[in-house]
């Protein structure tokens, strides 16, 4: 079925003109289905999506470029260079699919996603995405998410499905567009009233689009999307992980260790970044776990993750935000209940900034939060 779509979505009509590089792209996805491997973010997406319609169920999609994406990697529309005619492979899928409804907004957060909220409160049985062209635009919608989305079911029991693609993580590219603010977030989480979550691979994100929809109950969905690794060489998946399994809320890293000193906790990118450091430095004593569900906390996952680890490891979390942001103040207590062990912390200090506007100075940081972890930088 994936082959037979990934074929589709990478068809155009007779005679229409696609940008030769757009093109590339779109076969460059259908040929990785084939061979079995080297699926990457973009392409999980689209196969999502894909399957999705073709049930029947219909999809919704809103944001700043989210037609062809912000860093270029989606491009769900097609247009021909010539005439300017636009085409939607996914509104070409089959006789009877759900209908692909995919907008450009303008910007101005607190209306778009206040409309979606409720959009997708009158569409249940469909999927309403709203991305955000960085995550730090969620800043102008905060009454929506405070007042309705965090606490609609509480409050009206009215349920909502949305879905928040926020783009998140340290990139050396200055304070506003660093951070999704996935502390605000999780600041909100009580009651099971949504889900935050912060994917690593395609497959775990093909997982959680799919599960959204066929899940019973419908509560919003917060993800930390990715910049750099839309396009980096490990962060792909092979076939068989989105055709089989489902989304695991906690990722070990099967490197085989038999004593290990420490394991270290994280989520999202950073855990590539670590994987990297550690086999540089020829490391075989050191497990990276990732969350990739924040809330609802996989307590029961990552208790089972550790066993077996021993008891003289120790116990750290790891992340690129400052202390007093990202997931930290929020996990560390919930860490402890799980593992029986006060987790450590390494990461950037306490600050009112997300990140640095320094280039340079976001690199030292970098690098001394890596070495940290590893343990590079023990006496």
């Amino acid at each position: 079925d994936l082959v037979a779509l990934a074929e589709q979505l990478a068809e155009v009509p007779a005679g229409f003109s696609v940008n030769r590089k757009v093109k590339r792209g779109l076969d460059k996805r259908a040929a990785a289905v084939k061979a079995g491997q080297g699926i990457d973010w973009a392409n999980a997406e689209s196969l999502a999506l894909a399957s999705i319609l073709k049930s029947g169920r219909p999809i919704r999609l809103s944001g700043q470029d989210v037609r062809r994406g912000t860093f270029s990697q989606r491009h769900s529309v097609l247009f021909d260079t010539r005439t300017g005619a636009g085409y939607t492979p996914l509104n070409h899928l089959a006789e009877n699919q759900g209908r692909f409804d995919v907008y450009n907004s303008h910007l101005s957060e607190y209306g778009v996603l206040g409309f979606e909220y409720g959009y997708a409160m009158i569409r249940p049985e469909g999927l309403v995405i709203w991305e955000a062209q960085f995550g730090d635009f969620a800043n102008t919608a905060q009454a929506v998410i405070d007042l309705f989305i965090s606490s609609g079911q509480s409050k009206w029991q009215r349920l909502s499905g949305l879905v928040m693609l926020l783009p998140h993580g340290m990139e050396g590219m200055g304070p506003e567009h660093s951070s999704a603010r996935p502390e605000r977030f999780l600041q909100l989480c009580a009651d099971d009233n949504m889900q935050v979550c912060n994917p690593t691979t395609p497959a775990q994100y093909f997982h959680l689009l799919r599960r959204q929809v066929v899940a019973k109950h419908r509560l919003p969905l917060v993800v930390m999307t990715p910049k750099s690794l839309l396009r980096h060489p490990l962060a792909v998946s092979p076939t068989r992980e989105l055709t089989s399994g489902t989304f695991k809320p906690v990722l070990v890293d099967a490197t085989g260790q038999t004593s290990v000193k420490r394991a270290l906790l994280c989520s999202g990118k950073l855990y590539y970044q670590l994987l990297e450091r550690r086999t540089q430095l020829g490391l075989t004593d050191t497990v990276i776990i990732r969350l990739e569900q924040i809330y609802p906390f996989p307590g029961a996952p990552l208790q089972k993750a550790l066993q077996g680890l021993g008891k003289r490891y120790k116990l750290i979390w790891v992340q690129e935000e400052p202390a007093n942001m990202g997931a930290w103040r929020f996990v560390e207590p919930l860490i402890e209940e799980a593992s029986g062990k006060r987790p450590g912390y390494i990461g950037r200090k306490a600050s009112s900034s997300p990140a640095t506007g320094v280039p340079a100075m976001y690199k030292r940081e970098h690098a001394a939060v890596l070495d940290e972890a590893v343990g590079a930088l023990d006496a």
